[in-house]
């Protein structure tokens, strides 16, 4: 991707390049948070909020007892709509929210042909559960952009219903390992203020060098995408705060992301000003606030779920293939990436694994026919795989190690 950089000779150009890219970045959040034509191209934020008011709609029961509601955010770009058709229908359940974006790169009739795509699905309007961002904008995944999109999205699934208790990112090269029935019942007793980052508390010197680079990610005030601008010099490493790196893929709970939207004290914001001029603050924000946080840090499992190839490295583009196969399934997954459109692999998953044809919906308690015949929403029925990652999950719980372990800086 092209870069550019320029100078800032002395520090007042550096504090007023720090104030003006801050600025862009809290005004960007905060006008995202406002943008109409969501769940179908609906004209505001407020009609939709009425959709689920409507006593037409079918209701999901949430209480103790019941299995969790999951929250997902679903992104991806020009030409990948089929791919995210085909991972929503891998991992509907009427129980969850969905929210699905194409990024500034895709034109607007991807954007209104994928609205529409979802509103031809008659169990999507009996649930009012899966919404699309209708306006686009500018985000680069190098830059605090793409940290801004996954805040507004965070912001979005609240404002639309503030019933779930875990936020999912994925990207359309994501596709399930487990069932949603499965995941759903590994989850059903496990504290809810459990965040699962997969991070390291290990930082290489040079790691720590790029962190003081000052970066400006322009894509904050344009409605496309826009190369990142790199400063020559670099500002001094930070005291008030430990960094943490790790993967941009994470399982967030829904109490981390109000505090990390409405921030009831200044450990939020002051850290969104300081990697609102970092590269990839994706892989560093959510695990910095997590670790710096007295309320958070000890909620942490070392563990997003995620098989994923070169999560450290964005610049790799291997994709997951039949080879590949045995290894993902071994892993106690619940999402592999990335793949690519059509895979065979996806196809023996959806055979072997999710018992689904090609543009059906998986099966589960709620779904038992081919017809969506609508069964029973508030229970799940977990197969082999969901089994095996409740214990898993149950195991890491009851020893607490993820609680004796997490957070422990390191500069090497």
């Amino acid at each position: 991707m092209r870069t550019s950089k320029f100078s800032c000779k002395g520090l007042d150009y550096r504090l007023c390049l720090l104030i003006v890219a801050v600025c862009l970045l809290l005004f960007a959040t905060v006008s995202r948070m406002n943008i109409p034509n969501v769940s179908y191209y609906s004209p505001t934020i407020t009609n939709l909020q009425q959709n689920f008011n409507d006593p037409k709609k079918i209701l999901v029961s949430k209480a103790k007892g019941y299995p969790p509601v999951f929250a997902y955010w679903i992104f991806g770009t020009k030409g990948e709509t089929n791919k995210m058709m085909r991972l929503l229908k891998a991992i509907y359940h009427p129980r969850n929210q969905y929210l699905l974006q194409l990024d500034d790169c895709s034109s607007e009739s991807e954007r209104m042909n994928l609205a529409l795509y979802v509103k031809s699905f008659k169990v999507f309007e009996e649930f009012g559960n899966v919404n699309v961002v209708g306006k686009s904008y500018g985000i680069n995944k190098m830059g605090s952009s793409s940290l801004s999109a996954s805040l507004h999205a965070a912001a979005l699934l609240l404002k639309l219903n503030k019933d779930w208790d875990w936020f999912f990112t994925l990207s359309a090269s994501h596709y399930p390992l487990i069932t949603q029935d499965d995941i759903l019942h590994a989850f059903a007793n496990l504290p809810t203020n459990l965040n699962f980052v997969r991070y390291t508390n290990k930082t290489l010197r040079n790691e720590q060098r790029n962190m003081n680079q000052i970066v400006v990610d322009p894509s904050l005030h344009y409605d496309k995408s826009s190369p990142l601008y790199f400063a020559v010099e670099a500002r001094d490493t930070p005291d008030a705060f430990k960094i943490f790196r790790g993967s941009p893929w994470m399982i967030l709970t829904r109490s981390f992301m109000e505090y990390c939207i409405y921030g009831w004290d200044n450990l939020p914001r002051r850290l969104l000003m300081f990697f609102s001029n970092v590269a990839y603050p994706m892989e560093s924000y959510f695990h910095t606030v997590l670790c710096n946080s007295q309320d958070f840090k000890n909620t942490i499992v070392d563990n997003n779920l995620i098989y994923s190839l070169f999560d450290d490295d964005p610049s790799e583009s291997q994709l997951l293939d039949m080879s590949h196969y045995d290894t993902m399934m071994e892993n106690g997954a619940a999402f592999a990436r990335p793949f690519g459109e059509d895979e065979l692999v996806l196809e023996k998953i959806d055979d072997l694994v999710l018992n689904r044809s090609y543009s059906a919906f998986v099966q589960g308690e709620w779904c038992s026919t081919s017809n969506l015949e609508i069964n029973k929403t508030n229970v799940v029925k977990a197969g082999l795989f969901g089994i095996k990652l409740r214990t898993q999950l149950d195991g890491i719980v009851n020893s607490e190690r993820y609680r004796t372990s997490a957070c422990q800086f390191q500069l090497v």
